[in-house]
């Protein structure tokens, strides 16, 4: 697998019709674990050289429910999210994208959700998030949802 790869964006009209797809369900045994490893390594290094704290597999032309995220130190890859909770209480952030140039806008989220998935082992996770954090994973499910924070912005 490359090293790392081209971000899709919603200024290539095909690249943005992908974007909108909600995302298939990731086959862990279709994969091995080193071509897993390899896929994790590709797209944190991708989400890196932009300087972007999150990046799902469609936004690199995936059809696969995967993303991979890094906050305070802390590194995440996650297949198959599912948000199971979230609070009634709501804030108010400045969202950028990837796949969204030069675009920023304020996208009100809930403060707190609980996130059920995968880990690359295949082993059932379960947490709970909140702040940025419960940020950056509303928005790469967003994505795998085929849902862009334009959809948020006021318009």
């Amino acid at each position: 697998m490359e090293e790392k790869a081209e971000i899709l964006t919603i200024e290539d009209k095909k690249q943005k019709k992908f974007l909108r797809r909600k995302v298939a369900d990731f086959d862990f045994d279709k994969f091995s674990k080193k071509e897993i490893r390899d896929l994790i390594l590709m797209m944190r290094k991708t989400m890196k050289d932009a300087n972007g704290m999150g990046l799902s597999a469609n936004q690199i032309g995936l059809n696969m429910k995967v993303f991979v995220a890094e906050f305070n130190n802390k590194f995440y890859a996650i297949f198959n999210p599912e948000i199971i909770d979230s609070s009634k209480s709501t804030s108010v952030m400045e969202e950028g994208c990837l796949s969204v140039p030069n675009d920023f806008g304020d996208v009100v989220r809930p403060n707190e959700i609980t996130v059920k998935a995968f880990d690359r082992n295949h082993r059932r996770v379960k947490m709970h998030l909140w702040g940025t954090i419960a940020m950056i994973f509303q928005h790469e499910i967003d994505h795998l949802n085929g849902k862009l924070i334009i959809d948020y912005f006021k318009k």
